[in-house]
């Protein structure tokens, strides 16, 4: 489902209620979330976002040696700051690589394991949104937009206010029809990547990206 086709055809006001709660509940998990009531206005804020942060660090080990034509090759899939948007529609793209590119950043939209030294922004659609417990529903079939979601340092998810629901049992006849198919891999998430594993010490960021920002469409 191409979600930007879809909101921009037409959407609905959602349940204040709902998107109150969901922001409520999101921001307990350490989400940052954003009213953006235009799709400009969301890819704006993720571009100033990428502007404003340190590039990301994550350079391979020995990248500054001297290296052999492969392997500097390799090391050139991440030098200055690169933004992932795999779910974007074409006519969309290409004006927002403009703006990239006289920003000094790189936008791709395939070819993402190409780029495992690091992306500093992922930028996804949301299928839906859980209000009671600030959850993003996201098809992830597609390994881009896994790898958008996982391997970012900041994960800006575009989320249509008319896309949130209060409890998951509203959105369960779509699931179980999405998972039917042998394919599907569908993801849940709830706030920013999170582990205590490690001598009980709360830590952001290892097993994906170090923030999450959810940007609400449509919503004043």
């Amino acid at each position: 489902m191409n979600l930007s086709i879809l909101w921009e055809r037409s959407y609905a006001v959602s349940d204040t209620s709902s998107t109150a709660l969901f922001t409520h509940k999101a921001e307990l998990v350490s989400t940052i979330v954003h009213p953006a009531k235009r799709l400009d206005d969301a890819l704006a804020y993720a571009l100033s976002a990428c502007v404003e942060k340190e590039a990301c660090p994550m350079l391979i080990s020995g990248c500054e040696a001297e290296l052999s034509p492969p392997a500097e090759a390799l090391c050139e899939t991440k030098r200055g700051k690169i933004i992932a948007a795999p779910d974007l529609d074409a006519t969309l793209r290409e004006g927002f690589a403009e703006q990239c590119d006289q920003a000094g950043i790189r936008l791709i939209h395939e070819g993402l394991r190409d780029h495992l030294g690091g992306i500093d922004i992922g930028i996804t659609w949301a299928n839906w949104g859980i209000a009671e417990t600030g959850t993003l529903v996201i098809d992830s079939t597609r390994e881009e937009i896994r790898l958008a979601s996982m391997i970012s340092e900041i994960h800006v998810v575009l989320l249509p206010v008319d896309r949130i629901v209060g409890g998951a049992d509203e959105i369960a006849d779509a699931l179980e029809t999405a998972m039917r198919d042998p394919y599907n891999y569908t993801a849940f998430i709830t706030g920013a990547s999170r582990t205590a594993d490690i001598e009980r010490v709360l830590a952001l960021g290892v097993h994906g990206p170090l923030e999450l920002h959810v940007l609400l469409l449509g919503d004043d």
